[in-house]
C-alpha cells in the first residue's frame, strides 16, 4: 500500500482503528475521518507507535450526522489530496433510543447510510481520477432482516433500534450494488462486507448485561479488520465490483439488496435528501 491514500471513517476506534493500523503497517497514507478530533489524535499516536512509524496518518474532522460537516470534509480532502485510492465507509452507530441527526433524519439512517452516501458522491471525481480505486462499505449480515421503508427516513415512525439498524445496513448494500452498476467501466469498484460479529463501541448504549454478553461471545477487532483489509489491498480484487462478503467468504445478499429498481429509487431519494439534485 506504499504510495496509496486511504480515506477511512470512524478510524479512531473498533474495526476502523484496527484497519488503520494494518494499513499503516503496509505503508499507506490514511486519512482518519473522526467525529472527535481529540480522540482521533490519541488513536493516531497509538497506531503510529504500534506501526513503528510506518505509513502516514492524518486526522480530519468528520461528523456523519451533519451533511454540512460531510460537505466541508469532502471539499478539503478534494482540495488537499492528490489522489484517493481507497474509501472505506466504516463508521456507524446503534442508538437504543430514537434520535435524529442535525438535518432531521432518523439517526441510524442518517449516520450509517445517508452521510456515507453523500461523502462517497462528493469524492467520486477524485476516486475516478485515481483509478484503479476502491470503495468499501461495511454492512451487516442483519441486512437480510431489514427492508427499506421510505416513509421512515425522517424518524417519524415508532422506533425500534434493531429494525432501524437492519434498514441502515440494507441501505449500505443497496447503495454499494447500485454504485457498482453506475461505476462500471470507470476503474472504480464498489463492494460491501459484513466484518463478523465484532465487539466494538457501537454497543455502548446497550444495557450493561447485553454489552457483557457481546464482549464474551463476539469476536475481537483484529478479526473484524481482516475482511475490510482484504477488500482494500488484495490485488486479485482490483476489478471485482458489486459483490458482498460475509467475513472472508463471498456470499449472495438478500433479494432486495440486489434489486436494481430498489437501488435506483434509493439513489434518487438519497440524492434529493442530500441536495445533490
Amino acid at each position: 500500500m506504499e504510495g496509496k491514500t486511504v480515506v477511512l471513517t470512524g478510524a479512531n476506534t473498533g474495526i476502523g482503528k484496527q484497519t488503520t493500523l494494518e494499513l499503516a503497517k503496509r505503508g499507506a497514507r490514511v486519512v482518519m475521518a473522526c467525529r472527535d478530533v481529540a480522540r482521533g489524535e490519541a488513536a493516531r499516536a497509538e497506531i503510529s507507535a504500534m506501526a513503528e512509524g510506518r505509513g502516514e496518518l492524518e486526522v480530519r474532522e468528520l461528523d456523519l450526522s451533519s451533511l454540512d460537516s460531510v460537505r466541508a470534509f469532502a471539499a478539503k480532502v478534494n482540495a488537499d489530496l492528490p489522489r484517493i485510492d481507497v474509501l472505506i465507509n466504516n463508521a456507524g452507530v446503534f442508538p437504543q433510543k430514537a434520535s435524529k441527526t442535525v438535518d432531521g433524519f432518523e439517526a441510524q439512517f442518517g449516520v450509517n447510510f445517508l452521510g456515507p452516501f453523500l461523502l462517497t458522491n462528493l469524492l467520486l471525481d477524485k476516486l475516478r481520477a485515481s483509478a484503479p480505486s476502491r470503495i468499501i462499505h461495511l454492512t451487516s449480515m442483519m441486512h437480510t432482516q431489514g427492508t427499506l421503508d421510505f416513509e421512515s427516513f425522517r424518524g417519524d415512525k415508532p422506533y425500534k433500534a434493531s429494525a432501524a439498524y437492519n434498514q441502515s445496513k440494507l441501505a449500505n448494500l443497496v447503495f454499494s450494488n447500485e454504485l457498482a452498476r453506475r461505476l462500471e467501466g470507470t476503474g472504480v469498484t464498489s463492494n460491501a462486507v459484513h466484518p463478523g460479529a465484532i465487539s466494538t463501541d457501537i454497543t455502548r448504549e446497550m444495557p450493561w448485561i447485553a454489552r457483557k454478553i457481546v464482549g464474551l461471545i463476539f469476536k475481537n477487532v483484529a478479526h473484524g479488520a481482516k475482511a475490510p483489509l482484504m477488500l482494500a489491498t488484495d490485488p486479485a480484487l482490483t476489478d471485482t465490483s458489486g459483490r458482498y462478503w460475509k467475513e472472508m467468504t463471498e456470499k449472495s445478499p438478500s433479494d432486495e439488496a440486489q434489486d436494481s429498481a430498489v437501488g435506483k429509487r434509493l439513489w434518487d431519494e438519497s440524492a434529493r435528501l442530500c441536495g445533490l439534485v
